[in-house]
Order: C-alpha cells, then sequence, then structure tokens
C-alpha cells in the first residue's frame, strides 16, 4: 500500500485536460525560451502550373551519423515501475497490466515512432515483436530496455532514410503520371526491404512538392525543396538528441494511454511547462519564442512585455549561436537540443544573461545582455470587448459584451502567488461591461480545451446565485461540487459558444448552465470529455525529503457528471442552437478516440432551474437563425465545403497526378472559408475584436444576440 498512500498525501490538484493529442507528445522540434511550440503550417493545395524538372537543392553539410544519447534508465529510482503502480492502485478503471495491455501498446509506441511505416522494415517488426506481450511485465521490472532498444533502431533507420530523401530531392518528378498514394497508415504494413521503403518514400516525397506546387502561392521549387530536406533533417536531430525522459514519455505514455487517452507520463521538462504556461500563464525568461532549424536556434517572434520587447535588440529570425550565464564564459548551443537551448536561456527573473546573436541578414554575431523577467502569456488570458449590433427602439445600437476565454487557468497556487485566475480576470471584465450598460453578455469558449476543475465550479458561479456545478464520481462514490460563492456578478442576457474542440472544464460550465436554463448554448456538440485528471509528482513521493526531478504521472482518477445526472463522456453538451461547422465532417472528439471511457449516467443532484431561456424562445431563435443560414451564400458554401470533406475523409488514396489532386481539393480548400472573412479584419478597427472577428459565422452569433434582447 506504500504507493497508494503517496498518492493521498502528495496530490497536486485536480486537472481537466481537453483534446487528446493524437501524436507523440515529445515529438515537436520547436520550443521557445517562454516556452510555446509553433508548428510550421502545411502549405494549401490550390492553383496549379503543370510538371517540373526540378533543379537539386543546394549542398548543406552532411548529418551527423546515427549515434544517440543513453536512454537507458538512471541508477536509484524506479520510474517505470512507479507509474505501473500507480496506474494500478489509483487509475478510475484500476486496470490489470497484462498481455492485452502490452500488445496494445506494442502498436501504440511503434505507431507514435512512425506513424507512416516508413522509416522501420518489417524484418525490425519481426524483431520486436519478440517483446510485444512482455511490456507490462517489464514495467513492473522496471525494465525499459525494449524501448531504448527500438529507439536505438528507428535512430539508424532515420539516419538511412535521410540519405533516400536526398537523393530522392536531387531529382526531378514527373507529376503527370497516374499513381496514389496510401493514406489510412494503419491499412499499410511495413516496407518488406530497401526497395519498397525507397519507393514509399518516392511518393511521400512527390506528394508534398506536389502540395507547394497546388499552393495559393507556392515557393520557388529549388528552395522548396532545401526547406523540405532542412525539415527532415531537424526531425532527425530531434530523435537523435532525445534522453531518457523524453523517450520515457514517449514509451509509457503509450502504455498509459491504452487504459483511457488522457493519462500520460510527463517529462520534469513537460511538467514544468505545463504549471507555468499551461495553468499558471507565465513564465521566467526573456520572452522569446524559438524554433530550430538544421541545428541553429531562431527566433520565432518577441512576446510583448518581455525583456526582449522591452530591450529591442533581438528581433524576429535571428540566430541564437551562444549563452552565458551572467559574466560566466559563453556556452555554444549551435546543433543542441532545443529544449536544452531554451532552459539556459531561462532563469530566475532579476538575472542576467547574455545572448551571442548573428542578426538577420548579417554575417558578424553581437552580444546583447538581458535582465530575465517574469513573462505573462497576455494571448492566452481571458479578454473582452463590447460589439455594436443591430438598432433598439430608440435608434441606438445593441451592445453586446464578448469575452474570449482560450482556457481555465489559475487556481488555488496562483492566487496564493498573486497569479492569474481565469474566474478573477472575467469577474473584472463583467464588472466593467455593467459599468458601460452592455445589453447582453457572449462568452466564446470555442477551442477551449479546458483546465483547472476548481477554475470551472468558480467561473460558472459568477452567472448563478448558488446550487450544484458538477457532480464528480471516484472511488465508487458521487459528491457534488457546489458554487464556492453566493451571489451573482452578472445577472443579464448570456450566450455561451461551444464547438468540437470545447472540452472538460468547458464542457462543466456549458452544462451546467444549460441544466440551471441560465445561458443559450450556441455552436456545435463539445468534444464530449467527460473525466478527472490529478498530476501526480513522482519525486516526492519516491524520496519527500530530497525530491529528484523526474517529471509526473497524469493520471484519470474521476469522471464528472451535470447536475441532471448525464456525462459528457463520449457525447459532449449538445447546442441549443446549431451553426454549421466543417468540424461535423471530421472525425475529432472523445468517441473518436482509442480506448475512451464509456458514456454513463449518475441520479441528478437537487437544483432550482433559474429557466433564463424559454423552449419557445428557443424555438424562436433557432427558426430565424435557420433561415438566415439558408439564405446565406457563405453557409451555403461551407455546407457544400463539408460535403465535399466527408467525401474525402473516405477516401483510403489520394492520386499523384497533378491535374487530378487538383481536381480533388477543389478551388477553395475548407479551411479558407473563415480565412477571407476574417482577413478583413487583420488589423482591428474601433469596434472590432480581434478574437472575434466578424467573419459570417460570427455575424449570425450576434444576429442571435439581438433576435433575443429584440424579444424574439
Amino acid at each position: 500500500m506504500h504507493f497508494l498512500r503517496a498518492v493521498c498525501i502528495v496530490s497536486t490538484g485536480l486537472l481537466l485536460f481537453g483534446c487528446a493529442r493524437q501524436e507523440p507528445l515529445t515529438s515537436n522540434s520547436e520550443e521557445s525560451s517562454i516556452v510555446t511550440i509553433t508548428p510550421t503550417a502545411p502549405p494549401e493545395p490550390l492553383a496549379s502550373t503543370g510538371p517540373v524538372l526540378a533543379a537539386r537543392p543546394s549542398a548543406l553539410p552532411p548529418v551527423a551519423a546515427p549515434t544517440v544519447k543513453d536512454t537507458s534508465a538512471p541508477p536509484g529510482y524506479p520510474l517505470a515501475r512507479f507509474v505501473g503502480e500507480i496506474l494500478r492502485q489509483a487509475h478510475l478503471s484500476r486496470p490489470t497490466l497484462d498481455e492485452k495491455l502490452s500488445r496494445e501498446a506494442f502498436r501504440q509506441f511503434l505507431r507514435n515512432m512512425d506513424s507512416r511505416k516508413a522509416f522501420f522494415l518489417q524484418s525490425d517488426i519481426d524483431e520486436f515483436k519478440k517483446q510485444e506481450a512482455n511490456l507490462a511485465r517489464d514495467l513492473q521490472r522496471n525494465d525499459t530496455r525494449f524501448a531504448s532498444a527500438v529507439h536505438a533502431r528507428f535512430v539508424q533507420r532515420y539516419y538511412e532514410t535521410l540519405g533516400i530523401i536526398e537523393e530522392l530531392l536531387k531529382n526531378p518528378v514527373d507529376f503527370t503520371v497516374k499513381e496514389t498514394i496510401q493514406t489510412k497508415f494503419d491499412d499499410l504494413n511495413w516496407p518488406k526491404d530497401e526497395a519498397e521503403r525507397k519507393d514509399r518514400w518516392r511518393k511521400i516525397i512527390k506528394y508534398e512538392l506536389l502540395l507547394n506546387r497546388l499552393a495559393k502561392k507556392p515557393q520557388p521549387d529549388e528552395e522548396f525543396r532545401q526547406k523540405l530536406l532542412i525539415r527532415y533533417r531537424d526531425r532527425y536531430r530531434f530523435w537523435q538528441q532525445m534522453d531518457y525522459y523524453e523517450l520515457m514519455e514517449l514509451y509509457l505514455t503509450a502504455l498509459t494511454s491504452t487504459i483511457d487517452p488522457h493519462t500520460s507520463y510527463l517529462s520534469p521538462n513537460s511538467l514544468e511547462d505545463l504549471f507555468n504556461q499551461g495553468l499558471h500563464l507565465n513564465l521566467e525568461g526573456i520572452g522569446a519564442r524559438l524554433r530550430t532549424e538544421d541545428g541553429a536556434t531562431i527566433v520565432v517572434d518577441i512576446v510583448p512585455g518581455g525583456s526582449a520587447a522591452v530591450d529591442g535588440r533581438l528581433q524576429p529570425n535571428d540566430k541564437i549561436i551562444a549563452v552565458a550565464q551572467g559574466d560566466n564564459q559563453f556556452v555554444d548551443i549551435r546543433d543542441m537540443k532545443l529544449s536544452e537551448a531554451v532552459r539556459l536561456i531561462r532563469g530566475k527573473a532579476g538575472t542576467k544573461v547574455q545572448l551571442k546573436v548573428i542578426p538577420a541578414g548579417k554575417l558578424e554575431p553581437t552580444v546583447y545582455e538581458l535582465v530575465r523577467q517574469k513573462v505573462e502569456f497576455k494571448e492566452s488570458e481571458a479578454k473582452g470587448e463590447i460589439l455594436t449590433q443591430g438598432k433598439k427602439a430608440d435608434g441606438t445600437p445593441y451592445r453586446i459584451g464578448v469575452i474570449s476565454l482560450p482556457s481555465f487557468y489559475g487556481g488555488q497556487a496562483a492566487m496564493r502567488e498573486k497569479g492569474k485566475s481565469a474566474t478573477e480576470d472575467i469577474r473584472r471584465i463583467l464588472e466593467d461591461f455593467k459599468e458601460r450598460g452592455v445589453d447582453g453578455v457572449i462568452l466564446d469558449l470555442r477551442d477551449n480545451g479546458g483546465g483547472l476543475l476548481t477554475e470551472a465550479a468558480a467561473l460558472t458561479g459568477l452567472f448563478i446565485d448558488r446550487g450544484p456545478i458538477v457532480q464528480v464520481k471516484g472511488n465508487g462514490r458521487i459528491r457534488a461540487i457546489n458554487d464556492p460563492e453566493a451571489g451573482v456578478v452578472y445577472d443579464g442576457p448570456l450566450m455561451v459558444l461551444i464547438n468540437r474542440t470545447s472540452a472538460s472544464a468547458s464542457e462543466i460550465l456549458a452544462g451546467a448552465l444549460k441544466d440551471y436554463g441560465r445561458a443559450l448554448i450556441v455552436g456545435g456538440t463539445s468534444f464530449g470529455k467527460g473525466t478527472v485528471q490529478n498530476v501526480l509528482e513522482i519525486g516526492p513521493q519516491l524520496d519527500p525529503n530530497d525530491p529528484p526531478k523526474l517529471g509526473a504521472v497524469k493520471l484519470t482518477i474521476q469522471q464528472f457528471y451535470r447536475v441532471n445526472g448525464d456525462s459528457t463522456q463520449n457525447r459532449g453538451v449538445i447546442p441549443d442552437l446549431f451553426l454549421p461547422s466543417l468540424a461535423d465532417a471530421l472525425e475529432v472528439g472523445e468517441k473518436h478516440l482509442d480506448h475512451a471511457i464509456a458514456f454513463d449516467q449518475v441520479p441528478p443532484v437537487r437544483y432550482n432551474r433559474l429557466d433564463r431561456v424559454s423552449p419557445s424562445v428557443k424555438e424562436r431563435l433557432r427558426q430565424l437563425s435557420t433561415e438566415r443560414i439558408r439564405k446565406s451564400p457563405e453557409f451555403a458554401k461551407l455546407i457544400r465545403e463539408r460535403e465535399r470533406l466527408a467525401e474525402r475523409r473516405a477516401r483510403t488514396t489520394l492520386p499523384l497526378h497533378e491535374e487530378e489532386l487538383k481536381a480533388f481539393y477543389g478551388q477553395d480548400k475548407p479551411e479558407d472559408l473563415d480565412e477571407k472573412e476574417e482577413k478583413k479584419d487583420k488589423k482591428p478597427a474601433p469596434g472590432t475584436f480581434d478574437r472575434f472577428p466578424l467573419n459570417y459565422t460570427n455575424k449570425e452569433i450576434l444576429q442571435i444576440m439581438v433576435d433575443w434582447l429584440r424579444g424574439a
């Protein structure tokens, strides 16, 4: 019982996380000194130009041979075994770590590492399969040699593949040949030999070159080939430089995710980023987002308010080549793993750091001396603005307060440290709205993946006087979490916006306000995540007096239920008014994730309905909105694109003939639909809101609110 006792003693607080990640948790090659990952957007297929005979990319220095870091378990602490014990004793489902789990974890681990089945050979898989049934047993023995062996082989195969990619990028490509590429990777076998692997990569490279050719603004062919090669070289460096804890994040999460998609192992670096950035919205550093390109650390952008922004010299596209702490010697960070370079640049507020920088467009380095400070992530905070729409009987416009909330951040620790809190930020916004005389409020939770359970309950309480907010079930018991504060901050008309990626804490708030009849819920069915996770730091469990930094387990410990007894698990929160969305054609949501916990119900808890939005009002608003949407050319186009997108997703292959691929994608990619409207508000004019661009969807939302205020 030692492990279970530790779980009960050293708990770090309940967390609600949104959409499960469906790619390796440690696979990003870009970080930041604050740290934020900036992924490279894929090219958008549109216009065409015809076949190409390509020039070869410029020569690049050779990539290092496939040597890898030691990824064997460090002596002293049984990390893997501890994770297994926590799963058995404290996970909601109390799973059995058996052969079935081993085989599924085996499949998931290889999928996370080689999702396109383009690096490993079938002979590798046959060799790995000898251990397929033993992973759970090895976990309980603290034996992670299988993960290290697979990783080392993968690095070797990636190195071999780089040679294939480089050779392919030197050669011309005929885009008039009629052939296809498989897009459902689970249906593929691994290549049986080198010839089959090379042909698979030939098609992958051809497809990527085609996407560039069909983009609205295609890059010059030679330039794009160069960037493509650098991208794969960067990915190789990422895998080659992976350390033990990063590998364990990939491997142990493959094991934990066979139990449910939200249980995972977090490396020490991931744990630090989670608490500082994801929940408290601040970090101590210089305030610069960084990425890696061909071994160089490059500035992506500067965060407003940080020391780099105040100093003004460090600029996007500058290269940082060395870092010095205070007046100490410089450490060369060229070819250093990005996460390690980032942590050299980070440091305690008030301390000095020197950066040796090659400014963009120059050859000679210069030295910038900066003093680190606390950097706040303003872009992730709640933000509000008052918009005007329609006219009242007296001719004045309706004043509608719109609040955008990206996540439920804060919690007790943040309040003690005077950090950020979603509830307190929105309280201030609502008080300001009331002073400025708003007629109604829209709370936008679209794409809000969740956050802290305590924040979900407290924030919901701003709109009701008292009563239960949500029910949670764990260890066979059900308890209600109540509004922590009597009284109402805002009592006027309230609309809550949700969509397919509104998850977890967002669903608690939307579900509660719907059950109470306090708000009108508009948008699309939410994600359907109805489970609660606890982040358990491992170090204090193993050595309370001198805890090592071993990361944490994010563990599913409870399910939550609405006050009416329904779970949001898999089913989500269903809005009162639906708006068409391309997400309707995508497999987005809990029910599409492997090993998702099943939907169930509990008895309802007593609560007093407010019925601020009657069924007749909802029906009238629905009729008016449906009629406008029916007449809207923009919505009609979106609905056609949604149908086409569903047809595309049903396909298992794509054509590699240029004209056929162009016809397949059509003249407008689905994601372009709202983009065209949003560009009109790229620089918000007075009376607009940068987080709520006046595209046709948001205009319809404002009109629904006006209909409601007019007494529809």
